[in-house]
């Protein structure tokens, strides 16, 4: 069975003041040619399928329509809810998407139908995981685990940590699991040592929810979402946002992740580029003028500029600058002034003054003279020699 790792999609989320749905839309409609390609039998979404709670009804639409489209009519697609979704609102369409071979998790416990005449389905499942079988009655089992939002935090036993939280959590899922079927891990976490990116917002402050790697299965295959840079810890596997959603990831490749079942384990894990969606990008100039036209280079792209200029900018030279490129998102002006200007004032200053200055920055107090004195005495020997 080949299965398709996806997360992060965001769906509704803009940049500044840019709408990035039919990007969206775009990227979307490139996995579903992946998956056609690839002959894939199981997507997995693993988590913020929208970008807040209240998505824009065209976020909402978009991705019913582009959730169907994955599934087509052989594939089968398990989605959990991240940290931006609202879990019930997203499960609220689940009696029906489940008729297309589509099965929503959100943070309230529900046990799917199992059977069916679609050729890849769910023959078995409990609160918080499923057994899919395909085609060819080969079975893999998921365990899946919606992000634990604060209601969750709340419930069960007050004295237990965060850990013990997470590892009742995980074992809640893995009720079903009699060990004769390749295992999946779907869920929406933060693990302790990720790469995290400007985009992700609210990222477990302080590490105290980050997920020891400890905790999760040893075996089989991990798909997490929540990081927006594609990354593998341990066996743990980031399948990073569909597109680059701040300008720190302007350098990271996107990407969808393909493998395989075979035996009881995985095979041919392999990372798949997206290339559907404008890249952002983050350029610098000493002047207007060279950044005007370095803008001229940069066509279908977001942009972030950073100037490093001696003066304001005026009034018109923004005008000029967004007018150069229409990607042109951020304008990052780093004025140079005060700097040169304490740098000529110290230049005419005196050696002794120097050190005095450089002394009181250091220690908060003005040097003895007999210090003074052996500092200009130790330049002259210096000078002499």
């Amino acid at each position: 069975m080949n299965i398709l790792h996806t997360s992060d999609l965001h769906l509704g989320k803009r940049l500044g003041d840019r709408d990035r749905l039919p990007e969206q839309e775009e990227v979307l409609d490139e996995i579903v040619t992946i998956c056609e390609r690839e002959n894939v039998s199981l997507v997995l979404i693993a988590g913020d399928v929208f970008d807040t709670f209240l998505p824009p009804a065209e976020a909402e639409e978009l991705f019913f329509r582009a959730v169907k489209k994955l599934a087509g009519k052989t594939r089968a697609v398990v989605a959990v809810s991240g940290n931006h979704d609202d879990g019930v609102r997203l499960a609220a369409g689940a009696p029906l998407a489940e008729e297309e071979g589509i099965y929503l998790f959100g943070n309230r416990p529900r046990i799917f139908p199992v059977g069916g005449d679609r050729p890849v389905r769910a023959v078995e499942a409990g609160e918080y995981y499923l057994v899919i079988q395909g085609e060819k009655g080969e079975k893999v089992y998921i365990n899946a685990l919606p992000y634990p939002n604060e209601a969750r935090f709340r419930e069960g036993k007050s004295e237990e940590t965060f850990p013990e939280k997470m590892a009742r959590w995980l074992a809640r899922g893995e009720e079903g699991y009699r060990g004769d079927m390749p295992h999946i891990l779907l869920s929406h976490l933060f693990v302790a040592g990720g790469r995290v990116s400007q985009s992700e917002r609210d990222i477990d402050l302080g590490g105290a929810r980050a997920v020891p790697l400890r905790l999760l299965p040893e075996d089989g295959y991990i798909a997490l979402g929540h990081l927006h840079k594609p990354q593998q810890i341990g066996n743990a596997r980031y399948s990073g946002s569909v597109l680059q959603y701040s300008f720190d990831e302007a350098n990271t490749e996107k990407s969808v992740l393909l493998f395989r079942t075979e035996g009881n384990g995985f095979a041919d894990i392999r990372k798949v580029p997206l290339h559907a969606g404008k890249k952002l990008v983050r350029l610098e100039c000493d002047s207007v003028s060279a950044a005007l036209e370095l803008l001229e280079q940069y066509e279908n792209r977001y942009i972030e500029l950073t100037l490093r200029l001696s003066e304001p900018l005026t009034a018109g030279e923004t005008k000029a600058l967004h007018e150069a490129n229409e990607g042109l998102v951020n304008i990052i002006p780093k004025i140079r002034l005060a700097e040169q200007a304490a740098v000529e004032q110290r230049a005419a200053l005196k050696r002794e003054e120097l050190f005095s200055l450089y002394y009181r920055s250091v220690y908060g107090e003005d040097p003895k003279e007999e210090l003074t004195r052996a500092f200009l005495s130790l330049l002259d020997e210096e000078e002499q020699a």
